[in-house]
């Protein structure tokens, strides 16, 4: 029996001070506290969990509104570089570029685009500015890796529903013989003639036979790439050549795509007339994201290829260089005539997905007209009415 068990009988040891207790009391007390930790770990990993849970889930909004490929940590690295420097290269660094053949405008370019994808970044997650500003490097870190799941998991879901979506809409547009099965991709791309007339480059006609067996057969005289645009984007699938402009970012299956992604599957069967106009305000400003119009784009030529995971090559096809020119024709106007014709094709899109929305309209005499007001003005008469009769 030790000196600190209830026994009172017991003489406490030389130097030590502790009064005596009971043992099963001792336990209680000890189980109690241990039951409190194991509580405390289960809130912290609570917590932890809701924390994952909503970085995973804020993260998928990246791939689809604010950029495909770029990693989030370029993003914010470019803003912290225009942050702590004003300048957008040195001198120094110039004479590097220009003695390794690299031009500076390709430089500028490509830290523009990283720039504008972070303005797009905290305007779709309005909170991980300060987040970046307040956690350390560590969180700061777990944070990020989050994101980047949710962001890939987005992506594989909608390469992976356009790719049944876009075998069924073919079929109905083009009619191919065989029909093109949802669980296929071997068949699709430029062996199968539905497939490949939508993916030929627009400077080409698919009807030629030249053209077919060169593409086919990857001569040097038929390179497809990413310089060329495919003509699945275009307004019935017909490119005008003399006028490349024409038409283009204006095809049913782009339409179709976006809806598929953007508000549902069923919403995409319906794309021949102006949308329904649900959700408006806020649909109409998601319409008008240039990054989202790359993204669907960039989905739908994967989707009628035939490679069968997401990669950014395909053949002599860069797909980042793809999502980069789209994204460069809606940002990169060269002057006032192509961003009103810019501004109109979004106006296009907004009503093709969202609807017309007349509420710019809605002048305060307008509604004085309307019916609420007018019932309230009836009230208001009556109410007065009643008063001075008393």
């Amino acid at each position: 029996m030790t000196p600190c068990e209830d026994d009172s009988s017991a003489p406490l040891t030389e130097g030590s001070f502790c009064v005596p207790t009971s043992p099963h009391a001792r336990a209680k007390r000890r189980i109690a506290a241990l039951m409190e930790e194991v509580e405390t770990l289960k809130q912290d990993k609570a917590v932890k969990q809701r924390k994952t849970t909503y970085y995973v889930s804020q993260g998928r909004a990246i791939r689809r509104m604010v950029v495909l490929y770029s990693p989030i940590e370029d993003l914010i690295a470019e803003n912290d570089r225009r942050c702590e420097d004003r300048d957008i290269i040195s001198t120094t660094e110039y004479v590097h570029i220009v003695s390794i053949s690299i031009s500076l405008f390709t430089i500028r370019n490509r830290q523009d685009r990283l720039q504008r994808g972070y303005i797009e970044l905290a305007k779709s997650l309005p909170w991980i500015h300060e987040k970046l500003a307040t956690l350390d490097h560590e969180e700061s870190e777990e944070m990020l890796r989050k994101l980047k799941r949710g962001a890939d998991s987005a992506r594989g879901d909608d390469t992976g529903s356009l790719k049944d979506l876009v075998a069924s809409w073919v079929n109905i547009e083009c009619c191919p013989t065989p029909l093109i099965r949802a669980d296929d991709k071997y068949h699709r791309g430029f062996v199968n003639d539905a497939c490949g007339r939508l993916l030929c480059p627009a400077e080409w006609r698919w009807e030629d036979p030249a053209v077919r067996a060169g593409i086919r057969d990857r001569t040097t005289s038929f390179i497809v790439s990413e310089n060329s645009w495919p003509t699945f984007m275009y307004e019935n699938y017909e490119a005008d050549t003399k006028n490349l402009e024409r038409g283009l970012m204006k095809s049913k299956l782009l339409v179709m795509g976006f809806k598929a992604i953007f508000t549902s599957p069923s919403s995409a069967n319906e794309v021949d007339g102006d949308g329904d106009g649900a959700d408006i305000i806020e649909n109409c400003r998601r319409a008008r994201r240039r990054s989202d119009q790359a993204k669907v784009k960039t989905c739908i030529r994967f989707a009628l290829s035939n490679i069968t995971s997401w990669r950014t090559i395909d053949g002599d096809f860069d797909y980042q260089i793809f999502w980069n020119n789209i994204v460069d024709f809606f940002e990169e106007a060269p002057g006032a005539a192509a961003r009103y014709r810019v501004d109109q094709l979004l106006e296009w899109w907004t009503r093709k997905v969202f609807g017309r929305n007349h509420r710019q309209d809605l002048t305060s005499d307008v509604i004085s007209k309307m019916s609420v007001s007018a019932l309230a003005a009836q009230r208001q008469q009556m109410e007065d009415a009643a008063f001075d009769s008393d």
